[in-house]
C-alpha cells in the first residue's frame, strides 16, 4: 500500500518512479538517434525513427524528469504539500504506459499513434490537474508561480497540438495549418514548457546551491515578459508567414534569455559559497550555451536562414540548454532527496554518510566532458556531412547517458 506523507514532504517513491523511467527513456532515445545517423546528417528529420527518438527524449526523459522533480520541488518552493500522492502514482502509471506505447507506435506505424497519444495526454492532464490543485492552495503567489504556471499551460497546449497533428495525418483535419501547428507544437514544447520551467526553478536552485543572499528578484519580471512576448510573436509568424514577425520573435526570445543570464550572474555575485560544485557549474554552463543558441536563432532569422539551420539549432537547444540544465541540477537534487529520505531522521542516533558522500564527484568531470564533446562532434557532423564524425559524437552521448543513469542508480543503493 502507498502510504501518504505529512506536511510538505513527498513520498520519495513518487519522484523516483519518474526518474527511473526517464533514465531508460534517455538511453533508448540516444540509441535510436545513433542508429539513424545516416539520415540525420543529410538533414532528414521527419522520419518515424526520429519522431520516436525525439518523443522518447522530450517526453520520456525530460518531461518525466521534470514531473518527478516538481513532485518534490513544488512543495519546497511554494510551501504547500502535493494535493494527492495516491493520484500521483496513478498518474505516473498512465503517463509511462502512454509515452512508451506512443514512442513505439511512432516508430512502427505513426498513423496508429492516436490512441497512445490520447493515453499520454490523459496522463499529462492528470499531472496538470495535480499541480493546479497544489498551487491553488499556495498562500501568496509570486513570480515563480507565474513561470511555473505558464510553463504548465504551455505543456497543455503542446500536447493538444501534438494530438491535432496526429488527427491531421489521419483525417486531413486542419491540413492547411499543419506546418503552423507543427512549428507551434515544437516552440511551446521547448521555449514555452521547458525554458520557462527551468527559468522558474533556477531562481530557487541557483541561490540555494550558491548560498546567495541579498539579491533582487525584480529582473525576473522582465525576463518573463520579454521571453513570453517572443513566444507569442513567433506563433503569429508561423500563422501569418511574415518574416518580420519571426525576426521580432527571435529577438525578444534572445533578449529575454540574455536578461535571465545576466540576472543569474547577479545572484551568483551575491553568493557566500566561494567554490561552486561541478554539477552546478555544468548547469550554469548550460545557460551560456542557451544564450549562444538564442542569439544564433536571431542572427539566422535576420539573415533569412533560420529554416536552413533550424535542425542543428533545435538539437543544440534540446541537448546543450535543456538536457545540460536538467543533468546539472539532477546531479545535485537526487542525492539530497535520497539522503533526506534515508538518513535525516538517523542523525544523532547512528553514524550516517554526509550529503557529499552520496554522489561521486569524481565522475562529474568525465560525465560532463562526454556530453560536451559528444554534442560538439554531433554539431560538427551536420556541417561536414561525415557519418564517422556523427557516430563519434552520438556514441559519446550514448556512453554519457549510460554513465549518468549509473550515477543516479548508484545513489539509491547507498
Amino acid at each position: 500500500m502507498i502510504q501518504p506523507t505529512k506536511g510538505n514532504e513527498t513520498n520519495i517513491k513518487l519522484p523516483f518512479s519518474f526518474i527511473a523511467f526517464s533514465m531508460i527513456a534517455l538511453i533508448l532515445s540516444q540509441l535510436l538517434i545513433l542508429l539513424n545517423g545516416d539520415l540525420l546528417i543529410t538533414g532528414t528529420f521527419r522520419l518515424p525513427a526520429i519522431w520516436s527518438a525525439a518523443h522518447l527524449f522530450v517526453l520520456g526523459w525530460a518531461l518525466m524528469v521534470a514531473m518527478g522533480a516538481m513532485y518534490q520541488l513544488v512543495p519546497v518552493a511554494f510551501l504547500t504539500p502535493i494535493w494527492n500522492e495516491r493520484f500521483g502514482f496513478w498518474q505516473f502509471a498512465l503517463t509511462s504506459i502512454g509515452i512508451a506505447s506512443f514512442a513505439a507506435t511512432l516508430y512502427i506505424n505513426p498513423q496508429d499513434a492516436l490512441i497512445p497519444g490520447l493515453l499520454t495526454l490523459a496522463g499529462i492532464l492528470m499531472f496538470l490537474f495535480q499541480m493546479f490543485m497544489t498551487l491553488r492552495s499556495q498562500a501568496k503567489p509570486n513570480i515563480l508561480t507565474l513561470f511555473v504556471g505558464t510553463a504548465l499551460f504551455s505543456l497543455l497546449l503542446t500536447i493538444v497540438l501534438g494530438i491535432t497533428l496526429v488527427l491531421s495525418m489521419n483525417t486531413g483535419f486542419a491540413s492547411a495549418y499543419y506546418h503552423a501547428v507543427f512549428k507551434t507544437h515544437i516552440l511551446l514544447g521547448t521555449a514555452g514548457w521547458f525554458s520557462l520551467l527551468i527559468f522558474g526553478f533556477s531562481y530557487k536552485m541557483v541561490p540555494m546551491f550558491s548560498l546567495a543572499h541579498g539579491y533582487s528578484m525584480k529582473p525576473a519580471n522582465y525576463v518573463f515578459t520579454v521571453y513570453f512576448i517572443g513566444i507569442i510573436q513567433l506563433v503569429f509568424s508561423f500563422i501569418t508567414k511574415i518574416q518580420l514577425l519571426e525576426i521580432i520573435g527571435t529577438f525578444f526570445l534572445s533578449a529575454g534569455f540574455m536578461v535571465f543570464a545576466w540576472h543569474v550572474k547577479k545572484i551568483i555575485d551575491k553568493r557566500v559559497k566561494k567554490k561552486l560544485d561541478r554539477p552546478f557549474m555544468f548547469a550554469l554552463l548550460a545557460i551560456g550555451f542557451g544564450a549562444v543558441i538564442h542569439l544564433a536563432a536571431f542572427a539566422g532569422s535576420l539573415a533569412d536562414r533560420l529554416p536552413v539551420i533550424i535542425g542543428p539549432l533545435l538539437i543544440s537547444y534540446l541537448i546543450a540548454w535543456i538536457a545540460f540544465s536538467i543533468i546539472g541540477y539532477l546531479y545535485k537534487i537526487v542525492p539530497f532527496l535520497w539522503w533526506t529520505h534515508k538518513y535525516s531522521k538517523e542523525i544523532g542516533k547512528q553514524k550516517v554518510p554526509s550529503l557529499k558522500d552520496m554522489m561521486d564527484e569524481k565522475l562529474a568531470l568525465p560525465l560532463f566532458t562526454l556530453f560536451i564533446a559528444g554534442t560538439l562532434f554531433l554539431l560538427l557532423s551536420f556541417s561536414v556531412k561525415l557519418l564517422p564524425v556523427f557516430y563519434l559524437g552520438q556514441g559519446l552521448n550514448v556512453v554519457g547517458a549510460v554513465l549518468f543513469s549509473y550515477i543516479i542508480a548508484k545513489v539509491v543503493i547507498k
